[in-house]
Formats: structure tokens, sequence, C-alpha cells
């Protein structure tokens, strides 16, 4: 999944943290419900603007800054 055409990073918008689509649900907003148990379709019920590709991109985008974390050397 490329997630660049959905994840995006406005300075004016949720303090410049990285958004969904230009909207102001944010990456960790969309984490954090997947790590409180909820379902991708739990997700897309409560936020109905939402699709499965933007979770994926959520997904996509933590991974590789998890990927850049674990690499970069201290």
């Amino acid at each position: 999944m490329n997630y660049h055409d959905r994840i995006t990073l406005e300075p004016g918008k949720r303090g410049g943290k990285p958004c969904i689509r230009g909207m102001r649900i944010t990456v960790y907003d969309v984490l954090s419900y997947l790590a409180s148990g909820m379902s991708h379709e739990e997700i897309l019920n409560d936020f109905p603007y939402l699709t499965d590709e933007d979770i994926l991109a959520c997904l996509g985008y933590a991974a590789e800054r998890e990927q850049v974390t674990l690499t970069t050397p201290e």
C-alpha cells in the first residue's frame, strides 16, 4: 500500500500531525482505535468518510516510520 497519496502533512492542521486525505482525523487517531480493539468495520461505521484504504495507509505510514526509527543510528 502506497500511503503517500492518502497521508497529508499540513502545518496549520492538527499541529502538523499526519492526517488522512487532508481531513482532521490523524494517523494517530486511527492507530489508537485499532490498538483499543476496534475492527476496521467498526472504524468505518463510526467514521463513514474513511475507507479501508485509509486505514491501510495509516498502517503503512506507521510501519515505514518504525522502519526508519529502527535503522537510524543512535
